[in-house]
């Protein structure tokens, strides 16, 4: 990667060429009715490029082309250490087209190119690196049984793997899922949101060339009701790695039971608090963090910190360090390296967000500041961070993911209240709690029932450390070791001696 100005970005924006075709048994190719969406660029509104939408034939020649890779063991059965060396070779040559992969990300997502070049690019490589690296350090295991038998535990692949990854962090979670998927010997299908496939077919480009055998690894663009369906129906698709709405995670635990209980894992929605207590003194701190927390990434973030639940004793001053922080957190062009908020993915997207603003003071919340669509004369999708004050937890706003950049704001009078507010949610994805008394710490962390809880701090994160829900947050989980349970079976092989 090098140091671009805007003027520099927009140079090669111009002449970029964009991958628009399926990747399907190491051979680019039209959807086979030759139907095609459109990807669109958020911060302009403009058409990019016309992309291939597979449909169920396509998807079907996807299966049977990963099903003969692994029944012929040209990926699969490859010693650990050389599917380590290919993944590594992969994640090598990504990171010499962190440029080019980024800025596809950003034309097709409205990301910042600062945040796709620094963050979202390196995660994937990161990901790819973590896993590949583990591969020949993972062992099987021996029951206990005593002197007469042998007992071996060991993982095995679990066959064909559809990944559906989403829109927000294309890049990062298509790691997530390929590193253990892929890195375990399965036979990996990757199908990206119709809004973010060019990053991922230019990933794609790279995988034969790392030695990723064909049928191995290939992405099926399309729509979800029709791509993402039929691989979720599929009579031979094994298990499914899905992250995106609880909606649509819901909707892939239907398919399994309709059609040959292959297994699901799902990273789906969340609906995270901050808790602030009346004893914290560094409010510019926490101010910094929740305002990330939120508004980072257009709040377009599963695990975004969207419920603040403060005492009432810090309150004002905090929300006023807050409408200083959405000053600095202004939405800009994408591809001016300056700003650090975009545009968001979609006109849909937007109009629903500033539904919910309009619905939350309907209810009878009040909007502190923001909420604004600006830049309208670029034709894009750009709105300003809102925070919704005096909310109720029965308020829509309180309890459904908004998905943009809205903080809704609950005032109480006790760490016990928060706690109990906290919990009352569909969703257990994130949590925080910000206090300067450990044992608070301590009780909080304990009694939050989310997936991860961060304490004096915020979306820390590392890919050894695992990321998933409780509840309606989803099943399974992304990230470490605990990752490879999801695409691989326990084999017992018991023998006499």
């Amino acid at each position: 990667m090098t140091e671009r100005s805007m003027t520099d970005w927009q140079q090669l924006a111009s002449s970029l060429s964009l991958p628009h075709q399926a990747y399907l048994g190491g051979q680019f190719c039209d959807a086979a009715g030759g139907a095609t969406f459109t990807a669109e660029n958020p911060a302009t509104g403009e058409s990019l490029v016309a992309v291939a939408a597979c449909q169920a034939e396509d998807v079907d020649r996807a299966v049977t082309i990963a099903r003969d890779t692994f029944n012929a063991g040209t990926w699969r059965d490859q010693p650990p250490t050389e599917r380590k060396a290919c993944l590594l070779r992969w994640a090598q040559l990504i990171e010499q087209h962190t440029d080019e992969i980024a800025l596809l990300e950003t034309l097709e997502t409205g990301k910042p190119i600062s945040q796709t070049t620094s963050v979202d690019v390196p995660g994937l490589i990161g990901g790819l690196r973590y896993y590949a690296e583990a591969l020949d350090k993972l062992y099987g295991e021996t029951a206990p049984n005593g002197p007469s038998s042998v007992c071996m535990i060991d993982r095995e692949p679990v066959g064909v793997v559809a990944a559906v990854v989403p829109w927000n962090y294309p890049l990062i979670i298509a790691g997530w899922k390929i590193g253990p998927a892929l890195g375990a010997g399965n036979s990996l299908i990757l199908k990206p949101a119709e809004q973010s496939s060019l990053a991922t077919l230019k990933v794609a480009a790279l995988a034969a060339e790392a030695g990723i055998p064909d049928g191995a690894f290939q992405v099926v663009t399309g729509l979800g009701h029709e791509a993402g369906e039929a691989l979720g129906r599929h009579m031979d698709v094994d298990a499914v790695g899905f992250t995106g709405s609880t909606e649509i995670g819901k909707r892939f635990l239907a398919y399994s039971a309709e059609s040959n209980m292959k297994r699901v894992g799902l990273e789906c929605g969340g609906k995270s608090p901050h808790i602030v207590t009346r004893d914290v003194e560094d409010l510019d701190k926490i101010a910094m963090y929740v305002a990330y927390g939120v508004w980072y990434n257009q709040g377009q973030t599963c695990h975004a910190g969207t419920r603040l639940i403060v005492d009432r004793e810090v309150k004002e001053a905090l929300l006023e360090r807050l409408e200083s922080w959405a000053g600095k957190l202004a939405p800009g062009d994408p591809l001016d390296p300056a700003n650090q908020i975009g545009a968001m993915i979609e006109q849909p997207q937007l109009e629903k967000v500033q539904h919910y603003l309009a619905e939350g003071q309907r209810e009878g919340a009040r909007l502190r500041f923001g909420g604004e669509r600006v830049h309208r004369d670029s034709g894009g999708y750009y709105m300003t961070p809102a925070v919704l004050d005096d909310v109720s937890n029965d308020m829509r706003v309180a309890r459904e993911e908004i998905f943009g950049p809205v903080l809704v704001v609950l005032t109480v009078d006790s760490l016990d209240e928060a706690i109990t507010i906290a919990n009352d949610t569909d969703y257990g994805l994130g949590a925080a709690i910000w206090t300067d008394k450990l044992s608070d710490g301590h009780r909080a962390a304990r009694a939050l029932r989310a997936g991860t809880v961060w304490v004096n701090c915020y979306d820390h994160t590392s890919i050894n450390a695992p990321f998933g829900g409780f509840k309606q947050s989803g099943q399974g989980r992304d990230k470490s070791l605990h990752a490879f349970d999801k695409y691989t079976e326990l084999k017992t092989t018991w023998i006499e001696i």
